[in-house]
């Protein structure tokens, strides 16, 4: 039987709940997988007269001389003189004074453990950690594992030290019950992995560092492995027990369309995934595939072959979008792609109101619309489709998981899944996120696109970049603004809408100015965009309401203001509003002088590529893959302890194949040996819903 966390060693009731609330630990086992997240050298007893203050942790040996409580309330502290024969320092504590001053003596040894600092011309120490008679410690000359603690957990005296002693105690709970291995012995053998008990112990007590990067890897390893086992077989269990709707023939609206309605030449990457996706309906398994295409590659148009493949078809398809905008823009774009043919074409979403929605939901529910577009409106209890075949999800990073289920969800028989996403997603994180979709890639521009031409201007460069502006509108072209605020925050120094949209106004009086927010009624917001794509206004002021969509290829400029509040993939998809023309465009990122590390590096990447597939790797880099708009929400199956998907791609893709290896043996994971491996995915996936079949 599990000790409960309060009754393990050093921890009880009320560090219990603080370990619950701050860290989500509330087992044993919780605590043995709460990992070290960097480890300290202690191998090095230095001396006072060696310390300089750029040092990290340092350990000393000395003994202390004197001390006292200096200061009053709040800015008490308790203040000790400590030697060590080459020289002495001040050592102080703002915390638990009476407790620190309990375990001070002048007549013992101790060691001092912390980060020296340079304070009124003297070295000193606060908050070390301080044993008595160094001899005897157990850290001493061995790498020290480091826990985050948060503010809560200090306050109940939770340290990383604490953290220590409460890893200790939980090994000595499960000493006589053991720690139980999750990988099958078979697999651990094969690749030389260290074992789940030895490797749990070696991470948070390790004895030197070829054992702890052994004890990594193996925990990387399974944590890794189990998300691609918990994939890979979800795709398995979806291709043979559900069916889809097969289609013998590519119907004759394919061809129509494409014979006297295209006006371009669809790209060969287009051409290919067109055929990867005509490949799933005629197999009669229900599609689940991923299209990624960089912003302008043309995944819509991939979408609206496919939907006139389910119309030839006699079925219906939908496109869900996040925003009424976006869904607008492919509703009119889609109405004059397909004038003059027999596809019924409709636009519903929360604006659409009585007698106009009525028609529409008859329409679905007799079968006589047969694309609808939509937002989330399309997965109201009203919605009821006469033969739904095919969902396709637009910017599916802005839906939850749970939302696009219920597309589906009133099919006898679920219809095909096509997701399109931009900005690109990087490799490792599509692996993880999307492992059990099969993936197309549009990797090629529609020809006679030229790259978005992009450049980094400070504040102080306003009028030129006024000059600028005003040099495009003059050739006829027309300008993005985009601002990351509507009304000015007193608390951040950024540019805001509204004065962005009267500076404007101001500055090119001979041009109209139209503004785009998201806190503008739709019929406002419809006016301003219609003034826009036609031209009457020159130049538009927005938030990032026009992140995605828009499409004006007139448009030449794009201003960003305040461009360092903005993340990497977020700025490629504001850019890849213009360049949507035949003509040069430009990108200009407008900052303020003084800029963090990261940010100076985030304009430069954006000024060095227009690559979205890099951009992607790049902004997983600078942020990592928890902070990637939409991957919370998305669904890896299970929480990241100790990997780190930017960082840990090779232990990706080898988990990856080694999952594919085992399912290759097992696709169901049936057999007797493979026991160990269906207990471990029930424990990480509890009981949450499969998801796998609408991802």
């Amino acid at each position: 039987m599990p000790t409960e966390l309060k009754y393990l060693k050093g921890v009880g009731p009320r560090r219990a709940d603080v370990l619950a609330k701050e860290a989500d630990i509330h087992s044993e086992t919780d605590v043995l997988e709460y990992f070290p997240y960097k480890y300290v050298d202690r191998s090095r007893i230095y001396k006072i007269n060696e310390l300089t203050a750029d040092m990290s942790y340092v350990q000393l040996i000395g003994r202390f001389v004197a001390k006292e409580v200096v200061g009053v309330g709040t800015k008490k502290r308790l203040s000790a003189r400590f030697v060590d024969g080459s020289g002495a320092m001040e050592v102080v504590w703002f915390r638990g004074l009476n407790y620190i001053d309990g375990q001070i003596n002048t007549a013992d040894e101790y060691l001092l453990f912390g980060k020296p600092t340079f304070f009124n011309g003297r070295m000193n120490m606060a908050h070390p950690d301080i044993e008595r008679n160094p001899d005897r410690l157990q850290f001493s000359g061995k790498l020290m594992p480091m826990y985050t603690t948060t503010e809560g957990m200090k306050r109940a005296m939770i340290t990383s030290k604490v953290m220590q002693s409460i890893v200790e105690a939980a090994f000595e709970s499960v000493r006589l019950t053991g720690v139980r291995e999750t990988l099958p012995a078979q697999l651990i053998a094969r690749h030389n992995l260290m074992t789940r008990p030895d490797a749990l112990w070696a991470i948070h007590f390790p004895p030197d560092l070829k054992t702890l990067e052994k004890a990594r890897f193996r925990l990387k390893f399974e944590e890794l492995f189990y998300i691609q086992l918990a994939l890979l077989r979800s795709r398995n269990i979806n291709r043979s027990q559900v069916a889809g709707i097969r289609f013998e023939a590519p119907g004759p609206m394919l061809g129509k369309f494409y014979k006297e309605h295209q006006k371009f030449e669809p790209t060969g990457a287009q051409k290919r995934v067109v055929h990867e996706v005509w490949g799933d309906f005629k197999s009669g398994k229900q599609m689940n595939r991923l299209v990624q295409g960089d912003v302008g590659s043309g995944k819509t148009l991939v979408a609206l072959l496919c939907m006139l493949i389910v119309a030839g078809n006699g079925m219906q398809s939908c496109l869900m979008a996040p925003t009424e905008i976006l869904a607008n823009q492919h509703y009119e774009n889609l109405v004059g792609e397909l004038r003059g043919m027999e596809v019924r074409v409709a636009l519903l979403t929360g604006s659409v109101k009585g007698k106009k929605r009525k028609e529409i939901l008859d329409g679905l529910a007799n079968g006589s619309i047969s694309i609808v577009i939509g937002t989330h409106a399309l997965i109201g209890p009203t919605v009821a489709f006469n033969s739904l075949a095919l969902c396709v999800i637009d910017e599916q990073h802005r839906f939850g998981v749970a939302q696009r289920a219920m597309l589906w969800a009133t099919n006898s028989c679920p219809p095909h899944v096509l997701v399109m996403t931009a900005p690109p997603i990087p490799r490792t994180l599509a692996m993880t996120i999307y492992g059990d979709l099969d993936v197309s890639v549009i990797d090629e521009m529609p020809p006679g696109r030229k790259p978005v031409y992009t450049e980094h201007y400070f504040y102080c460069n306003r009028n030129k970049l006024n000059a600028f502006i005003r040099s495009e509108l003059q050739k006829g072209r027309q300008a993005y603004v985009v601002f990351p605020l509507i009304k000015e925050n007193e608390k951040m120094d950024y540019k805001n809408l509204e004065e962005g949209f009267k500076f404007m106004t101001e500055c090119f009086p001979e041009y109209k100015v139209c503004m785009v927010h998201g806190k503008l009624r739709t019929d406002e917001k419809d006016e301003a965009m219609r003034q826009f794509v036609s031209g009457e206004a020159r130049i538009m002021v927005a938030t990032t309401v026009i992140e995605v969509g828009v499409n004006v290829p007139n448009a030449s400029v794009m201003v960003i203001e305040s461009a360092e509040r903005f993340g990497l993939s977020q700025l490629h998809q504001l850019r890849g509003r213009v360049g949507r023309g035949a003509d040069q465009s430009f990108c200009i990122l407008m900052t303020a002088n003084e800029l963090a590390r990261d940010t100076r590096r985030r304009i430069e990447i954006m000024c060095q590529t227009t690559d979205g597939f890099a951009i992607a790797e790049a902004d997983m880099r600078l942020r990592g893959p928890g902070d990637i708009e939409g991957t919370q929400q998305s669904g890896v199956p299970f929480r990241l302890k100790i990997s780190d998907l930017a960082r840990d791609a090779q232990i990706l893709s080898f988990a990856r194949d080694c999952a594919k290896e085992v399912l290759a043996d097992d696709p169901m994971l049936t057999s007797p040996q493979s026991v160990v491996m269906t207990q471990r995915l029930a424990e990480l996936q509890g009981n949450a819903m499969n998801w796998s079949r609408i991802s």
